[in-house]
């Protein structure tokens, strides 16, 4: 394995593959070319900013879903109070 200077986005990226979608190190160290001390190293100092960012990635998700629900209760709503109202006449 070389030696190299990484990016930081290399290195986050890297420990999102092993945090986020939960690849084992020594799979991430041999597809990346990068010892797994290196790794180890780069989870100790991006670890906690890749799980904040994923935390609040998650909450938009799910803001995003509620939105989207309560927007289609809202337009069925409207299209039943269009029903009823067109009955009253």
């Amino acid at each position: 394995m070389g030696t190299g200077n990484f990016t930081d986005e290399f290195k986050r990226d890297a420990v999102a593959q092993i945090t986020e979608r939960g690849c084992p190190v020594r799979e991430v160290s041999e597809r990346l070319g990068v010892s797994t001390h290196s790794l180890y190293a780069w989870k100790r100092k991006f670890a906690q900013a890749v799980s904040g960012d994923s935390v609040k990635d998650a909450e938009i998700r799910r803001l995003r879903r509620e939105l989207a629900r309560v927007s289609e209760e809202r337009d069925i709503l409207k299209k039943v109070t269009a029903y009823f109202a067109k009955d009253a006449k």
